[in-house]
């Protein structure tokens, strides 16, 4: 499968994959109604479908959604709760990322 094809699929799962905790997050942390853990429940379980929509195997599937969820979950975190990352974050989130590329994308015989 082509970067450009990949990476939707690994920004949607992320989407789904912390859009679901947040909302189950919110539910038992901040005391929203059942229904946001109802909701945030189904969304994760849709994480675990696109996630096979990956053509390589489940290690490298899931250690490069590791890698993305990093970064994504900061920017989530920079978007929905006035969180401001440090450099350490900025530089960790990048190694992470720079090491799943690696896992996933580097060509092999």
């Amino acid at each position: 499968m082509s970067v450009l094809k990949s990476i939707p699929l690994f920004l949607l799962a992320g989407l789904c994959e912390i859009g679901g905790g947040y909302l189950i997050w919110l539910w038992l942390r901040e005391e929203k109604p059942a229904w946001y853990g109802i909701l945030g429940g189904f969304i994760l379980a849709l994480y675990g479908v696109v996630a096979t929509f990956q053509t390589q195997n489940f290690a490298r599937v899931y250690a490069t959604y590791g890698g993305i969820f990093i970064v994504m979950s900061l920017l989530w975190s920079m978007k929905f709760d006035n969180y401001s990352p440090d450099k350490y974050d900025i530089i960790g989130a990048l190694i992470a990322l720079l090491g799943v590329c690696i896992i996933y994308y580097a060509p092999r015989n």
